[in-house]
């Protein structure tokens, strides 16, 4: 009987949600995500009034391209400011590391401690002792932003959410967030002491769990549900279903921080990262959100080209005449106007190599530039070893050219 009202509460749920686009209806968000935070005059700092619009309502924003990691836009990014939820984005990126170590499986069962079903704000509501896979778990906490999911996670991957926490700030310090500290992996922070990290740290966890390509698979899904169907997730990011090309990536909200997000979007191969921190409210988050990706979209271009391989170069004493060589791809941003043209490709290269020359040996460059500026270069190096040519090897050559022609 519990089961079956639990499906008609998803099943009225969705409907609600198709009928009024301009509300989006939370059957399974605690108050961590829905409650509009009232900051007090102690929390709340002045926001200049001479913030750029770009910016919004919010205390701190900045937008940046996920491959190159490039920022297109900032303001007060690397502001200090408690993250909410969006602290899940380290909770899941070290979720998918063990993942991809083969160290968890979706597969594996979590047994959920007491500890894990206490926790209060969003939650799918985890009973001490239920048996639920990893799987399910990780898309309660990418979907619904559940917090008992992610400390059973944490738990289950750590032994303990303190232990979890530690591996959180080590692998902050490795991707180069120096102004973030973690003190839980849900970002509730009712008591936390110095829970905070900034627009720019939060741009750099998302780049480097986006680059999870299996992510994508629980950041894009607008409905769905765990218990064999009887219990609804709906995402707590209205940009997948009102955004063209969103992909992710993590909402947040509490009385501290504000309402937050890490809004992810792809068009014409390029990712972008939106980050807002402080936003009054949801609605303002969200469309400073769609104003930077807009505003990224409307005025640049991802940029690529393959890796290459010029004409091989003559090689002087070598065993033989010449070597081949090669050079990586190439990334960048541009521009609308530098894109439509695109770089030009500049070699510089020796005229010849003396052997002997071993293989990834760096024997020149190649520049991109626009006009007369160099937005970038690689090394072009030898695809080949080019051993140098002994005596005996050398009479070898000199008879075989004399006597073959």
């Amino acid at each position: 009987m519990k089961k079956s009202k639990l499906r008609i509460l998803a099943t009225l749920s969705a409907i609600l949600l198709f009928l009024s686009p301009g509300k989006t209806v939370y059957a399974d968000v605690g108050p961590e995500e829905e409650s509009r935070p009232t900051v007090s005059e102690e929390e709340e700092e002045a926001r200049p009034a001479d913030a750029p619009a770009l910016a919004g309502e919010a205390k701190s924003v900045i937008l940046m391209e996920a491959k190159t990691g490039k920022v297109l836009f900032e303001y007060e990014a690397d502001r200090r400011l408690p993250p909410a939820s969006v602290t899940k984005i380290m909770t899941v990126l070290l979720v998918v590391e063990e993942l991809d170590r083969g160290t968890v499986k979706l597969t594996d069962t979590v047994s959920v401690s007491e500890n894990a079903a206490s926790m209060g704000g969003s939650q799918v509501y985890l009973k001490a002792g239920e048996q639920m896979t990893v799987d399910d778990l990780l898309k309660s906490v990418v979907v619904a932003s559940a917090n008992d999911a992610s400390a059973a996670l944490a738990e289950h991957i750590a032994g303990s959410v303190e232990g979890f926490v530690e591996r959180m700030n080590e692998r902050a310090k490795e991707l180069g967030m120096s102004n973030t500290v973690f003190e839980n992996p849900t970002g509730l922070d009712d008591s936390t002491v110095d829970h905070k990290t900034t627009a720019r740290d939060i741009a750099r966890m998302s780049r480097e769990l986006l680059a999870h390509e299996m992510i994508f698979h629980y950041t894009t899904i607008w409905m769905d549900s765990i218990r064999d169907g009887s219990f609804g997730l709906t995402n707590t990011n209205r940009l997948i279903r009102f955004y063209s090309g969103a992909n992710g990536l993590k909402t947040g909200s509490t009385s501290k921080a504000g309402f937050c997000i890490s809004a992810a979007a792809k068009r014409e191969g390029m990712q972008l990262i939106a980050v807002i921190m402080g936003a009054p409210n949801r609605d303002s988050r969200n469309e400073t959100a769609k104003k930077l990706l807009d505003y990224g979209f409307a005025n640049f271009r991802y940029y690529e080209s393959e890796a290459g391989e010029p004409e091989p170069l003559k090689v002087l004493g070598g065993v033989s005449g010449s070597c081949r060589l090669v050079y990586g791809s190439f990334q960048a941003v541009l521009d609308k106007k530098e894109a439509a043209a695109g770089p030009e490709v500049v070699l510089n290269l020796p005229e010849t190599l003396s052997a002997p020359v071993g293989i990834g040996d760096i024997v020149g460059s190649v520049e991109f530039k626009i006009g007369d500026r160099v937005i970038g270069s690689l090394p072009v190096c030898a695809a080949e070893s080019v051993p140098k040519i002994s005596y005996f090897g050398l009479l070898k050559k000199m008879f075989g050219k004399f006597f073959l022609g």
